[in-house]
């Protein structure tokens, strides 16, 4: 077996300021530390720090009045914002600042008095976020199908955003319909879609070329890590979504197999070595990095704990 290593994999770099966010909280201010939703949407990484202390809220009735919150990388409504200040909690922001880029362009074209089309999954906690901007002034699509059915009043100025984590070619699908039909449609300056979610794509895209096998580390919610499987199985190859070495299946590999390894941007690199090494022994296979892009990222901390590492 020969495996190729995809780089850049794994966590990207809003992803690690969440994670550093919330490590320096729990050690900070001590358990218990709330999160409003997953930190990240990784199985592993919300088991690791539920031992830690973190305790993972779907609505903020379930956090006591007067404690430590922490936003997910995600991003919240203004909303959520309100309510967690009626609670008295104290605050920390760990949104991806990509993720806040797309929210700021939602303010701006709402009071601009566009329609936004906003393009991603219904449901998924980064567009609950976005739509929380502007609800009266977005609409949510899925599909160049969704894209057929809207109802928009005649003369309206249009404008459309994109979730950071979306497939690259269905986003560009979707927008190349909304322009053939509402062709002055407005559309932010820099594309939505993250570099890190683009990068891992192309990877993928291209490390597949001749592979028999693509293995995607990510959990089963993890948008980013769902449009890599996706973009295998529109290669041709095989492609399987797993949490770790547990999930894998011997019986998907034959002896002789090229197996691409790669990892969504809220998967551990830990988690990604476990697999490598169970190929290794099972199959006696060889790894090989293969490098196309180098990613030298970083955000900063919260305004929230800037002060705590000063």
């Amino acid at each position: 077996m020969e495996i190729i290593l995809a780089s850049p994999r794994g966590f990207c770099a809003g992803v690690n300021m969440a994670i550093e966010s919330l490590e320096l909280a729990i050690n900070t201010f001590g358990a218990p530390v709330y999160v409003y939703h997953e930190i990240v949407h990784n199985k592993f990484v919300v088991e690791t720090f539920c031992d830690k202390g973190a305790v993972f809220v779907n609505a903020l009735s379930e956090v006591p009045v007067g404690s430590n919150l922490l936003f997910s990388a995600h991003g919240v409504s203004p909303e959520i914002r309100r309510i967690a200040r009626e609670r008295k909690l104290y605050a920390i922001d760990a949104t991806c600042p990509l993720v806040t880029k797309v929210h700021l362009e939602a303010v701006r074209y709402a009071k601009e008095g566009y329609h936004i089309i906003l393009i991603g999954h219904e449901g998924h906690d980064e567009v609950l976020g976005t739509m929380g901007e502007a609800p009266e002034a977005m609409l949510l699509v899925e599909s160049p199908e969704d894209v057929d059915k809207l109802e928009v009043p005649e003369g309206a100025k249009l404008a459309y955003l994109t979730q950071t984590t979306l497939s690259v070619d269905d986003a560009n699908r979707i927008i190349a319909r909304l322009r053939t039909r509402f062709p002055e449609i407005a559309s932010p300056p820099k594309d939505d879609i993250c570099y890190a979610t683009q990068n891992r794509q192309e990877a993928v895209r291209v490390l597949s070329d001749g592979a028999d096998v693509v293995l995607v580390l990510g959990s089963q919610n993890s948008s980013n890590s769902q449009r890599l499987k996706e973009l295998a199985a529109e290669q041709g190859v095989r492609g399987y979504l797993i949490d770790g070495a547990a999930d894998i299946d011997p019986t998907w590999f034959d002896q002789n197999d090229k197996v691409v390894v790669t990892a969504g941007a809220s998967a551990p690199e830990s988690v990604v070595q476990e697999c490598v090494t169970f190929l290794c022994e099972k199959f006696a296979a060889t790894v090989e990095i293969r490098e196309l892009r180098k990613e030298e990222v970083h955000f900063a901390l919260p305004k929230e704990l800037r002060t705590l590492t000063a």
